[in-house]
């Protein structure tokens, strides 16, 4: 093998391992005792031989270029060598320079930056390998000959493109090849058919129009577009009443609005005489509690305020808090109530306590 070449892929590989060894001394768990850094190692082996070999083969190939291009193929590639070489060697001063981090991820046992940077170099081999085989391909002179063989034939070169399209060139012997006998004012017509892929393509949409047809039109397995509109509907109001109903219960002393509407003050009223009747009275004239029917309120009769009293109650004076029994929804309701029953003056109202508020 070329001596330049094998000093070339030397250093390739020195450099390529360098940044591993670079990380300092192994850790409790090396390399030779991880079974993926095994095969890794075994894979970057079995590349750098199949360099060694392509190497040879391209060398050899370069002797078809005799005198011309020796030197000036040997200056080429101990500079590739010195390039790459070099930077090899200057990422591995890099990672002598700076500390490394400690290592927390593994993988299969093995830190990452190590399974990075020997992949990094099966990576870096697999492209000299490319590399290699392109000039190969270039050296050997295989395209020379296919268009050697083509003008030999007498037909000329026909690229990947018009092999896709299955077009022909516009020559004399083409053109009678294919003419169709059919002749207007001097325009004849030539047999151009349309390529493979848009013929594939023709046929692949009869394909679908038959499956189309039996999924939503004979099994009805899949909704049609009408029945997909109705679906989204459905779905859009389900979302909407979650939504509505969420929102409702986003409610607190902050912004609670009053009330109105006659299912709210019922719904209010149910609760009022289920569990505030006892003490303020079914009617509201207060029993044990204070009436909440006249102007005088001893912790404030606006709306946000009699949500507050409720929703917080009144320990010192036996008022419990009702925010674990009631929703905000349903303490909003409540406190509606309330305030739908002022001035009513039922009969047997209780004495006014504490002080007039604004309503």
């Amino acid at each position: 093998m070329n001596k330049k070449l094998l000093c070339f892929l030397y250093l390739l590989l020195l450099g390529s391992v360098t940044p591993v060894l670079a990380q300092g001394p192994p850790k409790p768990s090396s390399l030779m005792e991880n079974a993926v850094a095994q095969v890794l190692l075994a894979v970057i082996f079995g590349l750098f031989i199949a360099i060694a070999v392509l190497g040879n083969v391209v060398v050899q190939a370069m002797d078809l270029y005799r005198e011309r291009m020796k030197k000036t193929a040997d200056k080429t590639l101990l500079l590739i060598g010195i390039t790459i070489t070099g930077c090899l060697f200057s990422n591995a001063a890099m990672a002598q320079s700076e500390p490394a981090p400690a290592v927390k991820e593994t993988i299969n046992g093995l830190s990452a930056t190590a399974f990075y940077v020997l992949t990094s170099v099966i990576a870096l081999e697999l492209l000299v390998i490319l590399v290699l085989l392109y000039a190969l391909r270039i050296l050997a002179g295989i395209e020379s000959k296919r268009k050697r063989k083509a003008i030999a034939a007498g037909k000329p070169a026909i690229s990947w493109w018009e092999k896709v399209n299955k077009t022909r060139s516009v020559s004399a012997e083409a053109e009678q090849e294919a003419d169709m006998g059919h002749d207007f004012d001097g325009i004849r017509e030539l047999n151009n058919p349309t390529p493979p892929w848009w013929q594939w393509g023709f046929y692949s949409s009869i394909i679908f129009a038959v499956i189309y047809l039996w999924v939503y039109h004979i099994s009805h397995s899949a909704p049609l577009q009408l029945e997909e509109l109705a679906i989204a509907e459905a779905h859009a109001a389900e979302a909407k009443e979650a939504y509505l109903a969420n929102a409702a219960n986003n409610i607190d002393e902050h912004s609670v609005k009053l009330l109105t509407d006659a299912a709210d003050i019922s719904s209010g009223q149910k609760l009022f005489s289920a569990s505030c009747a006892p003490c303020h009275g079914a009617a509201g004239q207060g029993v044990v509690g204070p009436n909440l029917t006249d102007n005088y309120w001893l912790h404030g009769g606006k709306i946000n305020e009699v949500f507050s009293t409720i929703k917080y109650g009144v320990p010192e004076k036996g008022m419990k808090s009702w925010k674990d029994d009631f929703s905000p929804k349903q303490i909003a309701q409540l406190a509606s109530f309330i305030k739908s029953i002022h001035d009513t003056h039922p009969a047997g109202a209780k004495e006014p306590q504490g002080l007039v508020a604004e309503n």
